[in-house]
């Protein structure tokens, strides 16, 4: 008779999740193993499956996480009374904190997204599609309220998120960039692009 799974405590799922988004993005999703997962956090590849069920589990969580969390935010900011353009610089704040304090986790979700099995996929891709059209709702308020240019807004909602990514690059550059200055700066140089 099999043992029933054990419950993963909080802060125990918290190292699991924290230790495959790095695997996963320093080797890959298809290359790392649940051997490799279990030999990083010091257990033995069995009792990890008492927490997880496998590597799938940890990149369904991993990437939905994330995603719950940017649209959280942009729901609280939505609530606000703030201007389009006030609005817009909330959300890339958020993005770029993100990606500041939980670079992997990030990381996995931008890209490894595509190894989610269905019905997860549609369910990702669904959610990311509905995030990136309420961005271009607050651009195209702000183009209507004559706060920013007249941009087609799915291609600046492309535009300021490719380039919030690309904080990835200072990460691994020899001469790391950080700080507030270093966001207070791509954050006027992003709202200069679309701003009046």
């Amino acid at each position: 008779m099999a043992r029933p799974k054990a419950a993963a405590t909080p802060n125990r799922r918290l190292q699991i999740l924290t230790q495959a988004a790095s695997l996963f993005r320093s080797n890959g999703f298809n290359a790392t193993t649940m051997r490799q997962l279990a030999e990083q956090l010091g257990i033995e590849a069995a009792s990890l499956y008492n927490h997880i069920s496998s590597k799938e589990e940890l990149l369904r969580e991993i990437c939905f996480n994330v995603a719950n969390e940017f649209n959280t935010q942009l729901a609280t900011v939505q609530l606000q009374e703030l201007s389009p353009l006030q609005k817009l610089e909330a959300i890339l704040r958020f993005h770029i904190g993100m990606l500041l304090s939980r670079p992997d986790d990030v990381y996995v979700s931008n890209r490894d997204w595509k190894h989610l099995k269905e019905p997860w996929l549609t369910n990702f891709l669904t959610q990311r599609r509905q995030y990136e059209h309420q961005l271009a709702d607050i651009i195209q308020q702000g183009i209507d309220r004559g706060q920013l240019r007249p941009l087609q807004p799915p291609v600046a909602v492309l535009g300021l998120l490719s380039a919030v990514r690309s904080i990835e690059y200072w990460q691994r550059s020899k001469r790391p960039i950080g700080g507030t200055q270093a966001v207070d700066d791509l954050i006027t140089l992003l709202l200069k692009g679309v701003s009046n």
